[in-house]
């Protein structure tokens, strides 16, 4: 498996999560439920978990430090597209849609890491 293809198959798993989570907003909206946009984060970063997964288990021992690695790659990606967003769109930073932005744009982030430190190929 080329290490691009978890990469690719996070982010579009993640579209099929954002539907996901979209058609509950549009099934609570109904009912005036308004959704956080925590709940988009969650859903998309969940359903898109099952790739990085996959590469744990087909890496080379030892995974400790590549996970941690990932992790901070996810958790600074997310950070700095949060702070960005905020910037940029300031009425939308009490709502926590920059972070729920920056989990979307990190998650692939993350998994190329992953990859990239359990020798399963070169990413991109």
């Amino acid at each position: 498996m080329p290490a691009s293809e978890p990469v690719v198959t996070t982010v579009l798993l993640q579209f099929v999560g954002l539907a996901l989570a979209g058609l509950a907003a549009l099934v609570g909206w109904l009912f005036g439920w308004l959704p956080d946009p925590g709940l988009f984060a969650t859903v998309a970063v969940m359903i898109s978990f099952g790739p990085a997964v996959e590469v744990f288990r087909a890496g080379r021992p030892p995974r400790g430090l590549a996970v941690a690695a990932a992790s901070l790659t996810l958790g600074a990606v997310a950070v700095l597209v949060a702070v960005a967003m905020n910037w940029a769109l300031p009425s939308a930073a009490d709502q926590g849609i920059g972070l729920a932005v920056g989990f979307l744009v990190g998650m692939p982030a993350g998994v190329a890491v992953l990859a990239r430190l359990l020798g399963t190929g070169d990413v991109g």
